[in-house]
């Protein structure tokens, strides 16, 4: 998506003759990004005036092209202004400039991050020059129309309040540096300069509609790409906080000691990239010669993993990198150099298939390891024995006498990177008020299906395509498969609808196994783990009832072990119990309808709850009704624009 598009004369105009960040603000509205804030009008004003400077140079074509905020595929990032062009050797380019406001920045010991001032403090950020050349190759590696065509991408940073001082320029960011110049206060024209050697002729081919229109190709799937990590390969590029946390935990897995135990607490919502960051660290830390955990309660990222290395590795090595959180129950005091626990909010207390072993989980991998570092969202806790809360790890990191460090990651990208879509969700599902009450289908796939069967054979259909689409429920229905193969678990009457629980047959390896389809997965097997698009079955324990969200454990089944044991919980505090079952079940919800990164699909058991998900999206409309007339027109399964 892009907010504005124009040619440079008629920027320059507009710039000169209207106040351009109203004219930005406006088109930001129009293509409902909602209201910008009051630094963001002030940012336009400033760098898009620098901007309107540098272009007027009558050697820079009237026609080349000019964009603002584009929005990179897959990710809530954008970049702030592109030209494009071609040379004289009618090579089409497009020049991605990030744009700052900084006045000074200090150095760190950590690669490409920075410390400015930003929004009211002092904060660790990613250098300009990694943050450009950054959304630069992820752009080249998502957009067809970019690595095909091809179109050259020239990223740069321009910082029009900054005096040279010899540190955002310093020798130990050269190698970004080289990748993305970095422009300063007495820059604008060498600035220029640089826009002159790939831009002497106009947009004749209108490269920005090609990329903003060109296919999105999907993104690499983590556990494919994790062989080639650990044989020291960069799969994942790190983007703006993915990076500047990343750099924060391996500064301090370097620094920890015995006598200096350090603890960092992630925090990061759906799709912000922790899974992501906590494998780099794993492949860094283990390249540098430190002793590493992967850490998770849930065995099904592990078993991915390690299904995954498979043939790559010895099978005694996976095991020795992912580990379940009950791994230290007996383990010496900092004996692991560094343990990276990911959805630290689904650690329990004690440990062991009957939770009879060790005392607490969090404290014995505080320690077991010199540096832990927790991955964590709260509202993931999906059952009644997640403990693992900021509060819990700050009591017992400071207990262990850690120093103790903070960070977060914001960063949006799942769901189409549509922060949107969270934000819509949790005031969906009335976890949180939000200002978006309804959903925009331009901004992620999020269909209402008024049959099961419907549902099924979309996913089905969608699943042909590369094995990245599954069907999910609530853990309504028992599972009577268990002990007898020839009953179905999910039956729902009057859509002769009948499947299993992957809870046997695929067990963990569910989401990678190709005939696996044919089984419908649970929070337990799917946390965690991410899929293109997702198939969410919603049951009788979450209903709609006069537009307020009713959450009923009694209607989960009694197999179900994430609420075992509320019935005395409710009776020991009635009101803190309901309070927190409510959460749980919401929580499980809203992380079944976050594993998808293209699109989500529902169906609701209960007909009051599935109009309460249509009236919420923007674009209305009938799954069946749209069914009917796609199968008449043939586009029967796709996207509705």
């Amino acid at each position: 998506m892009i907010i504005y598009q124009n040619t440079k004369n008629a920027f320059i105009r507009e710039v000169s003759e209207s106040e351009i960040d109203n004219v930005i603000a406006n088109a930001f509205k129009a293509k409902s990004q909602g209201v910008p804030s009051k630094n963001e009008l002030r940012s336009w004003r400033n760098s898009l005036t620098y901007m309107s400077q540098v272009l007027s140079d009558s050697e820079i074509p009237e026609d080349c092209g000019v964009a603002i905020e584009y929005k990179l595929p897959q990710t809530s990032k954008r970049i702030d202004f592109i030209v494009t062009g071609s040379n004289e050797k009618q090579v089409e380019h497009a020049i991605l400039i990030e744009l700052k406001q900084w006045e000074s920045a200090e150095i760190t010991d950590q690669d490409a991050v920075v410390r400015t001032y930003l929004n009211g403090g002092v904060r660790e950020v990613s250098h300009p020059s990694y943050q450009a050349w950054s959304y630069a190759a992820l752009l080249e590696g998502f957009n067809e129309a970019v690595y095909t065509t091809p179109i050259s991408l020239k990223p740069c940073a321009y910082l029009h309040n900054y005096t040279p001082d010899g540190i955002i320029d310093n020798k130990f960011y050269s190698e970004y540096v080289q990748k993305a110049p970095v422009f300063l206060k007495s820059d604008k024209l060498k600035l220029r300069d640089f826009i002159k050697q790939f831009v002497k002729h106009g947009d004749k081919n209108n490269i920005m509609y090609r990329i903003e229109h060109g296919k999105i190709r999907p993104s690499k799937s983590l556990a494919d790409s994790l062989a080639s990590m650990l044989k020291g390969n960069e799969e994942f590029l790190l983007i703006d906080d993915q990076k500047t946390v990343y750099e924060k935990a391996l500064s301090l897995s370097r620094k920890a000691s015995e006598s200096n135990k350090k603890v960092l607490i992630v925090e990061g919502g759906p799709g912000t990239g922790k899974t992501v960051v906590a494998i780099n660290l794993l492949v860094k830390t283990t390249n540098i010669g430190l002793l590493c955990h992967y850490v998770t309660k849930n065995a099904a990222p592990r078993a991915v993993y390690e299904t995954k290395l498979t043939g790559t590795f010895k099978k005694t090595h996976i095991s020795n990198l992912f580990k379940g959180s009950g791994s230290y129950t007996e383990a010496g005091r900092n004996t692991m150099d560094v343990l990276i626990v990911d959805e630290a909010h689904r650690l329990n207390e004690q440990s062991g298939l009957y939770s009879n072993l060790g005392e607490n989980q969090i404290k014995e991998i505080i320690s077991t390891a010199k540096c832990s570092i927790f991955f964590i969202d709260e509202d993931q806790r999906v059952t009644l024995q997640d403990i693992g809360t900021k509060k819990e790890i700050l009591k017992w990191a400071r207990l262990a006498d850690a120093e103790i460090h903070e960070a977060e990651l914001a960063s949006q990208f799942r769901c189409s990177g549509s922060d949107g879509y969270l934000a819509w969700l949790d005031n969906t599902l009335q976890i949180r008020e939000t200002a978006n009450d309804t959903l925009d289908a331009k901004d992620y796939d999020f269909r209402v299906f008024d049959s099961p069967v419907d549902l099924k054979n979309e996913i089905f259909r969608l699943n042909e395509i590369n094995n990245k689409s599954r069907l999910v429920a609530g853990y309504c229905w028992d599972w009577k498969s268990k002990n007898d193969p020839s009953h179905y678990d999910i039956v729902i009457p009057g859509f002769n609808f009948k499947m299993k629980w992957n809870l046997s047959s695929y067990g963990s390896k569910w989401l990678i196994d190709p005939d696996s389809i044919s089984e419908v997965g649970c929070i337990h097997t799917c946390q965690g783990l991410e899929l293109d698009y997702v198939g969410v079955i919603i049951g009788n324990d979450f209903r709609i009832r006069n537009g307020k969200v009713v959450t009923d454990p009694t209607k989960r089944s009694s197999m179900d072990r994430s609420i075992r044991g509320f019935k005395n919980l409710l009776k020991q505090d009635r009101m803190g119990g309901e309070l927190f079952l409510d959460k749980i079940i919401k929580n499980t919800y809203k992380t079944l309808m976050t594993r998808g990164i293209k699109g989500c699909f529902v169906y609701c058991t209960d007909t009051e709850t599935s109009e309460y998900f249509k009236s919420k999206l923007q674009s209305r409309y009938v799954m069946k009704e749209w069914m009917s007339q796609a199968a008449e027109d043939g586009s029967f399964g796709q996207p509705l624009s």
